[in-house]
């Protein structure tokens, strides 16, 4: 059983992942179960070269990015979960807790992010009735997103990136997975406004 279960290792689901991971000091979040699946094989990060992202040195590559995300994930994080080489199927939900079936296992968890592509090949079951046009792409790319109010589908059901309906812009991605994990940790922290940032010591 996971308290919150990521599905997708792009730009959304890492940055979901590392923020989830670093509230792990915090009393609200020290005993949470945290995991990803980290399919990334249809990420638009693959094919991708960076020139114009704060922070990032010019020409790296979006490969680099989600390798480097595991890495970092795995080094800074150790307890979020890393599920690779898995590929979600079915999403369904029974008694408050979701049901995530993938081609190898089946997981449980009270929270769930949907971080995948916003390709119409897109083909998790039960996600069929949230789906419509993407709003902010050319409609010959027929993109699609997952109908949601601010992230939020319903109740513990949050989606982020391309697919909660923002442009295709690695910054924006990023931004979209770690504001649902404010969201998440605010729900953890009993409703209280909550964000997470390290600091130098001086």
């Amino acid at each position: 059983m996971y308290d919150a279960l990521i599905i997708g290792g792009g730009a959304s689901g890492l940055s979901c992942a590392l923020v989830l991971g670093s509230a792990k000091n915090k009393v609200f979040a020290k005993d949470k179960r945290i995991g990803i699946i980290t399919h990334q094989k249809t990420s638009h990060l693959q094919t991708a070269l960076f020139n114009n992202v704060l922070g990032l040195a010019p020409k790296t590559t979006g490969a680099s990015i989600l390798e480097n995300g595991k890495q970092q994930l795995t080094d800074l994080y150790p307890h979020v979960n890393q599920i690779e080489k898995e590929k979600v199927l079915e999403l369904s939900k029974s008694e408050d807790i979701f049901k995530i079936r993938t081609n190898k296992n089946t997981y449980s968890s009270k929270v769930v992010v949907v971080a995948v592509g916003y390709t119409n090949l897109m083909t998790i079951r039960g996600l069929e009735h949230y789906i419509e046009r993407h709003p902010r792409s050319p409609i010959e790319k027929n993109r699609i997103w997952l109908k949601n109010t601010d992230h939020l589908i319903e109740a513990n059901l949050y989606v982020a990136g391309t697919l909660a309906g923002w442009r295709s812009q690695f910054s924006i991605a990023s931004g979209s997975g770690a504001h649902v994990a404010t969201d998440i940790l605010t729900l953890w922290n009993d409703g209280k406004d909550t964000k997470v940032h390290d600091k130098i010591e001086s």
